[in-house]
């Protein structure tokens, strides 16, 4: 099987300290090594009314589906949700296998001089 992910887009309660709450959702999951892949962003391109006030996506990458069952039982996992649930307005969720229709491009580690 391949790659598992977990996609998560969401909209913050006014107030939250939502920088540091990244910081802490990255310690947790650097410290979890069925996470094969963590990233993250902010939105700064869609108009209002497409965003329907969504402000931050995160994605991780799994080995699979039993990885992805390891990470949501983990104990460090458990123990952010209830930090990080608290602080969310609006959220999507969706877990799904990958479909790879094109890979990523490969860095030459010539130049072309």
């Amino acid at each position: 099987m391949g790659t598992f992910n977990h996609y998560v887009i969401v909209k913050f309660k006014d107030g939250v300290a939502v920088d540091e709450l990244i910081q802490g959702l990255e310690k947790m999951v650097s410290g979890i090594d069925h996470v094969k892949s963590f990233e993250w962003g902010k939105d700064i391109e869609s108009h209002d009314m497409l965003r329907q006030g969504f402000t931050h996506v995160f994605l991780m990458a799994f080995n699979g589906k039993e990885e992805f069952n390891a990470f949501q039982t983990h104990p460090n996992h458990l123990e952010f949700t209830g930090v990080f649930s608290p602080a969310i307005e609006k959220i999507v969720v969706l877990d799904f296998p990958s479909n790879l229709v094109k890979a990523p491009a490969r860095s030459s580690t010539y130049s072309s001089k």
